[in-house]
């Protein structure tokens, strides 16, 4: 263990330069994000509420205490400390079921036998099984979703902080920093059955970890995003199909600009990371020339998909770890009119997946991708996917070329780096 610590810090230099922060005072909560540390460094950087001042720094240990820390001040610099788990949920899916509502009623009512694959439920009443879902759902929302307004710092006490069961919205705001937070999955206790949903149905639910829509300048780094207690592997079946309970891990959507996310840990999950949520022209023109997001030493651990899928934005995804499981999807989608540029990442994939999944096309755009590893050799990712898949090429040259980066290490160091740096409890 020494000797790995030993190689990190030889590898990095100095813990400073591989975390980048501009300056390390002695409490890590007014630390703001360095100078070219990815496009949240861009123009006037990203300071949270590093000047906040003695009134607006708030100590939570609860989900209450949190989201009233939020509401405080406006858009005063504020700083919010975390200490131990603070759980969205402490009552249990109970809590916000509707009077009435009864699951197995509706299993029984809207079972594929029963109501068929060729009407949805949006019609349905509010006294219905699906009308009453509806009214628990809405319940849910509202106590597990928490506001994060502008000039915020929201960060981890110690190295066993976390949030639980939370939907985090940086919505429509300026200037935010997370970091040091484990982030629990949070689960959709009322989750959709839609009969129209492929050929066979599906179940469909709500509530991303965190959620940066029509922001700009947002940091989140040293945060573990999992799904912890509830893996979907634990998920029953109904109707045949995995009753999902999850969405996304992080979503970077609707206009949103310059985030950077370092030196996170993300596991655990399907749909793990969306940057642009749709490929409609009215989403587009908001979305066209932002969406300029980068990811650096982040360890993606056992997921599906979606590390990250991207439509729109010029997205810079370097020095992360890959590690995939026999229930690997792909990482890197290739949305409409994506710029990914993909460099210096390294990947272990099990026996029996070859490099030709870590692409997917999902139109036709063309990206940089260089100087990255498959299990420990160089490989050229868009010739691996063109070669298996020659109907569907992609092109390579993304159109831009990144220079908002700090250390770029070589790909061959960055397993080890990731995996003493990376998630909750390792800010240094």
């Amino acid at each position: 263990m020494a000797g790995c610590a030993a190689l990190v810090l030889a590898l990095t230099g100095t813990g400073a330069q591989a975390h980048s922060p501009s300056h390390h005072p002695r409490d890590p909560a007014r630390q703001t994000l360095g100078a070219g540390d990815g496009w949240a460094s861009h123009g006037t950087g990203t300071t949270g509420g590093a000047a906040a001042d003695a009134e607006h720094v708030y100590t939570v240990t609860d989900w209450a205490g949190f989201k009233a820390a939020l509401a405080d001040g406006g858009d005063a610099p504020k700083i919010i400390k975390v200490k131990g788990t603070l759980d969205a949920v402490s009552e249990g899916c109970e809590a916000f079921a509707a009077p009435g509502y009864d699951f197995d009623a509706y299993l029984d009512t809207y079972a594929p036998e029963t109501w068929g694959l060729e009407r949805d439920l949006s019609a349905e009443p509010d006294d219905s099984p699906e009308g009453l879902r509806r009214a628990s759902a809405a319940a849910q929302d509202t106590a597990v979703k928490a506001n994060i307004p502008s000039n915020t710092t929201v960060i981890g006490v110690g190295r066993n902080a976390g949030i639980k069961g939370a939907g985090l919205q940086i919505k429509g705001v300026h200037n935010v920093i997370v970091r040091n937070l484990t982030l629990e999955s949070p689960v959709d206790c009322f989750p959709q059955w839609d009969p129209t949903d492929g050929s066979r149905g599906n179940w469909n639910s709500e509530y991303d970890t965190a959620v940066v829509h029509g922001s700009t300048h947002v940091w989140l780094d040293h945060n573990t995003f999992t799904d912890g207690e509830h893996p979907d592997s634990a998920a029953p079946t109904h109707f045949g199909m995995l009753y999902q309970q999850h969405d996304g891990e992080l979503d970077i959507v609707k206009g949103a600009d310059h985030v950077t996310a370092s030196w996170n840990v993300f596991t655990e999950h399907d749909k793990t990371i969306l940057i642009g949520n749709s490929d409609g022209e009215s989403t587009a023109a908001g979305d066209r020339g932002k969406l300029k997001a980068t990811f650096h030493h982040n360890l993606f651990s056992h997921l599906v998909e979606r590390a990250p899928r991207v439509r729109f934005g010029q997205v810079d995804v370097y020095n992360n770890h890959f590690v995939a499981d026999t229930g690997y999807s792909y990482s890197f989608g290739i949305g409409k009119e994506s710029q990914l540029v993909a460099e210096h990442n390294a990947f272990t994939l099990p026996e029996g997946i070859g490099p030709s999944k870590i692409l997917k096309r999902w139109n036709d755009s063309p990206l940089t991708a260089a100087h990255n590893l498959v299990n420990g050799e160089r490989v050229d990712l868009i010739a691996a996917h063109n070669a298996e898949l020659p109907g569907t090429p992609l092109r390579s040259g993304a159109g831009w070329t990144p220079t908002l980066r700090t250390a770029v290490h070589p790909a061959r160091a960055v397993p080890v780096l990731v995996k003493y740096g990376a998630g909750a409890g390792r800010i240094r």
